[in-house]
């Protein structure tokens, strides 16, 4: 009788088990949409959390809130205290300047303005003189900060934290999501992506799909690559993302602070993949500008980032190639 009771009490335990659901919020944040799933036994999170999240960050990264603490110290001859936000992304920032010999700089954003990619609009595209005036405003060294304060060097600098602030929003929501018990998720934001844990009830990994050119290299097309991941982040930059045209050439976002024009090169989009979104998102913006060479030498150079590039040939074939590890999550799908 004994062992009928446990065997009964195991079978009851058993029955009780809450079965895994599969739980989804989509909003709109940041002038794009979000779209959350996770995998658990009760839904432990709203949209109203979500939101609340992305808001709390808007006030202090959106260029485009006149009431932002980014927007405040642009538009300030000083210095502006950073909150937690503001302080985190400003230091990947600076690491990133400084991993990249320049070429990630949030002190491009009055060439950002003056190519048309601003929160205002403009009447015409900058001469060689204004370039030139533009670019003596422009770099990471007259950022500088006492305490909890940032401060600038020149008072014409001013910071757009646009190509990272994604990524780190992306993060946030996904500790949010770990602070809640919630270990199986997909958080995706203006299509940076960052994954952990498993589909349940069975143990699938994630599968990403990587988004690629059509015939013309700025228009979006399909998919073109798949990645099967359980940890992990996964950006994409493009030139056929944010451009528009002007006298028959095609102005992209992508803006090369060293040159202060925009930049111009065989590559038509980047994916990184690394171990937060943070991360894969400043890199995508740089190896962009970088070419396809240097961008896969600096990538295999590196332990924490993997990359797949797309990109013109001499004779206008587009074609693929990958780092070494991004090959291997690529093989990692096929099984």
């Amino acid at each position: 009788m004994r062992y009928l009771c446990v065997l009964l009490v195991i079978c009851t335990a058993f029955l009780q088990q809450p079965a895994w659901r599969k739980i989804q919020i989509s909003g709109k944040a940041q002038g794009t949409t979000y779209h959350i799933t996770w995998y658990a036994h009760d839904s432990m999170v709203g949209q109203q959390q979500i939101d609340s999240i992305l808001q709390k960050i808007d006030t202090s990264l959106s260029i485009y809130n006149p009431r932002s603490l980014i927007t405040r110290f642009n538009n300030s001859n000083g210095g502006v205290a950073m909150d937690d936000h503001f302080r985190t992304v400003l230091n990947k920032s600076l690491e990133t300047y400084r991993l990249t010999n320049g070429i990630f700089d949030i002190t491009v954003q009055p060439l950002v303005q003056a190519w048309g990619f601003g929160p205002k609009k403009i009447n015409s595209l900058p001469d060689s003189a204004a370039i030139k005036t533009l670019k003596s405003c422009v770099s990471s060294l007259n950022l500088y900060t006492k305490g909890n304060t940032l401060f600038k060097k020149r008072p014409c600098t001013s910071i757009d934290m646009n190509g990272i602030a994604q990524g780190y929003s992306v993060d946030v929501i996904a500790r949010f999501l770990e602070s809640r018990g919630i270990t199986n998720y997909l958080v995706e934001l203006g299509g940076e992506i960052r994954v952990k844990g498993h589909k349940q009830p069975g143990m699938e990994n994630m599968k990403i799909g990587i988004e690629a050119p059509g015939d013309d290299d700025f228009e979006l097309s399909m998919i073109s690559k798949i990645i099967s991941v359980d940890s992990g982040a996964i950006t994409t930059s493009g030139s056929y993302r944010k451009f528009y045209e002007s006298e028959g050439k095609k102005i992209t976002h992508l803006i090369d602070p060293r040159t202060g024009y925009p930049a111009r090169n065989e590559l038509i989009s980047v994916t990184v993949f690394a171990p937060d979104a943070i991360t894969a998102d400043a890199y995508d913006n740089a190896l962009m500008v970088m070419g396809l060479q240097k961008a896969l030498q600096f990538t295999e150079q590196r332990k924490d980032i993997a990359a797949y590039f797309i990109y013109r040939t001499p004779n206008g074939r587009i074609a693929d190639t990958a780092s070494g590890r991004f090959y291997t999550l690529l093989e990692n799908a096929k099984r």
